[in-house]
């Protein structure tokens, strides 16, 4: 997983570290939907289903920090490969490289930040020289889940990755963390399985016109959802406080009476 926050005595997973990817035979690429007709059913089919995902940036590390120290102990362990404490996630949001990595979320309509995505680039491909990769790390707050926003997640860093050139999205996960190997499974990757941790390898595509557009629309319109969002709030804080003045004046104004 993406940038684990460091466990006292404990080495960070990484593919370094004992998960080998296949031969690239192994690895076929994920083929672009073949046709015009296809493109455009596969593109009204997540248009159905579209949800709102945000870029994330150096200003929102509070938020960030805040949505990693609701999950639990278990989801902690699930995340990191152990039960980060509060103070390593602090470390973890503090210490993501924005100048490099990316961060993708799905704000509700309190702009509370409910799910989470690291994608970790820049990761050269061990004994494949001139292949990178891109890892991937994922959250999602318990009253959230079952509405497959880690799926959605997942399918926009995939996207993001290979529009930066990225030949292989990776995943590390514990073998228990069955929601995120099925996802990995779900998009066709190579899952290998050691014992209580595994690994997931996706050969993506290489970027494509379509690819390029996709991505630009998808951040246009995540970013308008989350101004929409806070506009509504303000509006609604703004009719909060008059009815409470207007409550004010008629309770003050009876007692007057009485």
């Amino acid at each position: 997983m993406p940038r684990q926050p460091p466990a006292p005595n404990v080495q960070p997973a990484s593919p370094a570290g004992g998960h080998e990817p296949p031969a690239p035979a192994a690895l076929p690429a994920t083929p672009e939907p073949a046709g015009p007709l296809a493109q455009a059913r596969a593109a009204l089919e997540r248009l159905s289903t579209w949800v709102p995902i945000r870029a994330l940036a150096r200003r929102h590390r509070r938020r960030i920090a805040e949505h990693l120290l609701a999950l639990d102990a278990q989801d902690r362990y699930l995340r990191f490969g152990y039960p980060a404490s509060d103070e390593q996630i602090h470390k973890y949001a503090l210490g993501i490289d924005f100048g490099r990595d990316e961060v993708l979320g799905i704000f509700n309509r309190h702009l509370q930040l409910i799910a989470l995505a690291h994608l970790a680039h820049d990761q050269p491909l061990p004994g494949q020289p001139g292949r990178t990769m891109a890892e991937f790390g994922v959250s999602v707050l318990p009253q959230s889940r079952g509405r497959g926003l880690g799926r959605r997640l997942f399918d926009t860093a995939a996207l993001h990755a290979r529009n930066r050139g990225v030949d292989t999205l990776f995943i590390h996960a514990l073998s228990e963390n069955r929601p995120m190997l099925r996802i990995a499974l779900a998009a066709g990757a190579i899952v290998e399985r050691d014992g209580d941790e595994s690994a997931a390898w996706l050969r993506l595509p290489p970027d494509s016109f379509g690819s390029q557009v996709e991505q630009a629309l998808e951040r246009h319109l995540g970013e308008l959802d989350f101004q929409l969002k806070r506009q509504a709030r303000v509006l609604s804080g703004i009719v909060d406080g008059v009815v409470e003045v207007k409550t004010h004046f008629d309770a003050t104004g009876r007692a007057a009476k009485e």
